[in-house]
């Protein structure tokens, strides 16, 4: 027999707009029920995390909002307008950055050619324009001052091939480069789920520099205790649909396992 337990409502968000708002997203494959109504809010400067079971919606949730997925109906306002993303490309445009667990990195390029990569800049001038040559030195130096200010001392030498990094240190170009290009807010799409117990650390520490930052943070994990490390608000997915909003100061993560689970109910408040 389940159990019922307050709803949080109220966030220390709350007296802010929101950045990100999605209002009655549904998205059908065929009779399998991807979104079922899900209502979203990201607020400034605020770690959202997502989480739920295999096959609860998270994933769909969120490339629905990053463009990925073209939901059935339902509206996704970003500072308040309405957007209508047809594709990955189209969030990017409007200051939107994913990284996706695949990471998306190139290998055999090295730290700043990846941190640059699809955004590569020529040099000023003639040789930029006529001869099309890259600006190797001032993408090596800008993408030297991202990690920098992300506060990312293992990895120092932008020449080095990412082939030669460790996990977490991918992980990092991966973060580093989001946290350049967005304007609007990150998706980080379990971030840790490879990492040893040092290099989640790490990562997490990452999203505390976003943060801190005024950048907004989405985070898709199934780890509990990350999750309630970094997080100000906690969208557990379940079904489809939105099991209800909480904080790790309102639950404890067994708590937050039981309402994804079903073993436990949100009474609305």
């Amino acid at each position: 027999m389940s159990t019922a337990v307050q709803n949080e409502t109220a966030g220390p968000r709350h007296d802010l707009k929101p950045i990100l708002s999605a209002r009655g997203l549904i998205k059908t494959y065929g009779r399998v029920v991807g979104l079922d109504g899900v209502d979203l809010d990201l607020y400034p400067g605020e770690v959202l995390a997502i989480i739920g079971d295999n096959g609860a919606g998270k994933s769909t949730l969120v490339k629905a909002l990053t463009g990925a997925v073209i939901p059935d109906s339902g509206e996704v306002t970003l500072d308040g307008h309405p957007v209508n993303f047809k594709s990955p490309q189209d969030a990017r445009a409007a200051g939107i950055e994913t990284v996706y667990q695949t990471l998306a990195v190139a290998p055999a390029l090295d730290i700043s050619a990846n941190m640059f990569l699809g955004r590569e800049r020529r040099r000023p001038g003639v040789l930029g324009s006529v001869f099309r040559m890259l600006d190797k030195k001032g993408m090596k130096a800008d993408a030297g001052q991202s990690m920098a200010n992300l506060g990312i001392a293992t990895v120092q030498n932008m020449d080095q091939a990412v082939e030669t990094l460790s996990g977490g240190q991918r992980q990092a170009v991966a973060v580093a480069r989001a946290a350049t290009f967005a304007s609007k807010f990150v998706v980080l799409d379990e971030p840790t789920a490879a990492l040893g117990v040092k290099e989640t650390g790490q990562v997490l520490n990452l999203i505390r520099q976003i943060k801190a930052r005024g950048l907004p943070v989405i985070l898709i994990s199934h780890n509990m205790p990350n999750v309630f490390e970094v997080a100000d608000r906690i969208h557990i997915a379940r079904l489809g649909g939105c099991a209800g909003i909480i904080t790790p100061q309102s639950h404890t993560p067994t708590e937050a396992v039981a309402i994804m689970t079903g073993a436990t109910t949100l009474e609305r408040g």
